[in-house]
């Protein structure tokens, strides 16, 4: 018997999964660039490019939280099956 559910369906917490990913990279780039500086010995960037490098650990828990929405949506779907 096939699956009745299509290999392009979005399940529940793929977009917060996909969102926290670019959150994430927009995050390390950040970082990076922060830290280069440092490494090179030119002038560090202003203040506001430490916050940004603070999206990583955001675009983590967005990530982290969308995973816990399909695992949840999962064993909903487990349950209702047993019934």
């Amino acid at each position: 018997m096939r699956d009745k559910t299509q290999a392009n369906s979005a399940a529940a917490g793929d977009r917060l999964i996909r969102a926290g990913a670019i959150v994430f990279f927009v995050g390390t780039v950040a970082t990076l660039v922060t830290v280069a500086p440092l490494l090179l010995g030119t002038k560090p960037f202003p203040t506001y490019m430490f916050g940004l490098s603070m999206l990583m650990g955001v675009g983590f828990l967005m990530a982290g939280a969308g995973l816990l929405q399909s695992i949840a949506e999962g064993r909903r779907r487990a349950r209702d099956a047993r019934s």
